[in-house]
């Protein structure tokens, strides 16, 4: 498994929404888990002087993390494979 940073530009949303784009990305990551194509939502880190975030998720390709973010309706910039070195 590999990790995959999710960056968006997220203009103008508010924190109510950022929470509720989080849940959908959660439920969207477990379901796919329950039908064999392993995505794991790890965090967001929330810029909001830039509007800008950054979501972790481990999965086995960038291809089923974009599928993730597609089916919880979750606009991105792009998704491409990190080192998550959290301590």
């Amino acid at each position: 498994m590999s990790v995959f940073m999710v960056e968006r530009d997220l203009k103008g949303i508010t924190m109510d929404q950022l929470a509720a784009a989080q849940k959908r990305a959660i439920d969207c990551s477990n379901q796919f888990a329950e039908d064999g194509r392993v995505v794991r939502y790890i965090r967001t880190t929330f810029v909001p002087g830039e509007d800008r975030s950054m979501c972790l998720f481990e999965a086995e390709s960038a291809a089923d993390v974009e599928a993730v973010n597609k089916a919880a309706q979750i606009p991105y910039v792009r998704v491409v494979e990190a080192l998550d070195l959290t301590p």
